[in-house]
């Protein structure tokens, strides 16, 4: 899947449906100003994680991380309209393979919810979102640099190597 071009899309069909893990990994808040909310929760006492970068502002919260990202681009990556109302936060589910992207997405469709931006390949791999029946939007990712524990917790502060 990872030799397909960037904006490739998968199709669900092509994939048994599979339930994720009954765990989350990232909270994406989009913010106005990364280094402005970035310093809010400096000060609150936690510690930024060092594997982010001045775009993106990871906090580990023990096996899950909040993330902060311009609140353009997590507008335009979930594909919604500014303002349609989107408060700017989504819920991450990070997949164990590339494969896992389109299946779990099937799932959630199978379950009721809806399909908000397919399994595609993105410059890191591979994601798509949903939203559950009431609205909530969660992102299905596959990235080769996050590490995952023996319990699918994240290990927020390493990333594994990549070629």
């Amino acid at each position: 899947m990872l030799e397909k071009p960037v904006n490739h899309i998968f199709a669900n069909d092509d994939y048994p449906p599979q339930a994720p893990s009954q765990r989350l990994h990232l909270i994406l808040l989009g913010v106005d100003d990364v280094a402005r909310a970035t310093g809010f929760y400096r000060a609150l006492g936690w510690q930024e994680s060092a594997t982010g970068h001045a775009g993106f502002a990871k906090f580990d919260l023990g096996g899950y991380a909040l993330c902060l990202l311009p609140r353009a681009d997590l507008t335009a990556d979930a594909r919604q309209e500014p303002g349609s109302g989107f408060t700017g936060m989504a819920l991450v589910y990070i997949a164990r393979t590339p494969e896992e992207v389109p299946a779990i997405l099937a799932k959630a469709e199978a379950a009721g919810g809806t399909i908000v931006k397919p399994a595609t390949r993105t410059p890191w791999g591979i994601a798509g979102y949903f939203k559950d029946p009431d609205g909530h939007l969660f992102e299905v990712d596959y990235e080769k640099p996050w590490v995952l524990d023996s319990e699918d917790k994240l290990v927020v502060d390493k990333l594994a190597e990549t070629e």
